[in-house]
């Protein structure tokens, strides 16, 4: 059996290119307006939380933090998805995120894969369905604020690629 080689090259995280996954999180060019008197700029709405149409699940806010940094090029062996809810990871430490994501649809082919390289800055937002690597992290400690769905339900499908080699460069 032939291993399929695919190379993706990461593109620059932007709002327009990633909109069919899910929302870019970041302040730049976003919807803002003071509280607190002045003392405070709020960018409101950048992502929203979808916790599914059931009414069984609620938001969670977790806090990640890598363990075993990953250094580019690097190997994408699987794509997971969450079919009941979005899940947004923010970074806390200024580290660019390197995001592997296919849209959702029950399969994903190699070549549907897109990936993106965040400014450091900007924290993403995939939407229900959307396939994705699982998250890494270029830096020992990079800790990651998480947002998604809890509650009952099975909320992971995993896409093991077996004959395709997929490489990412930045």
């Amino acid at each position: 059996m032939s291993m399929a080689g695919i190379e993706l090259k990461a593109a620059p995280l932007t709002r327009a290119a990633f909109a069919p996954f899910g929302d870019v999180i970041e302040t730049e060019g976003a919807q803002h307006f003071p509280i607190n008197a002045g003392a405070i700029e709020r960018f409101h709405e950048l992502a929203r939380v979808d916790v599914g149409v059931d009414h069984q699940g609620h938001a969670l806010i977790s806090i990640a933090r890598c363990n075993q940094p990953t250094s580019p090029p690097f190997r994408v062996a699987l794509v997971e998805r969450h079919p009941l809810g979005s899940q947004a990871f923010v970074p806390l430490g200024g580290s660019p995120l390197i995001v592997v994501v296919a849209a959702a649809d029950e399969r994903v082919e190699p070549m549907q894969l897109h990936a993106f390289i965040s400014n450091g800055r900007q924290g993403i937002n995939f939407h229900r369905g959307t396939w994705h690597m699982p998250m890494i992290s270029l830096d020992q400690d990079q800790q990651m604020l998480i947002v998604d769905r809890g509650g009952p339900g099975h909320n992971c499908d995993e896409w093991v690629f077996r004959d395709q080699e997929i490489v990412v460069r930045v």
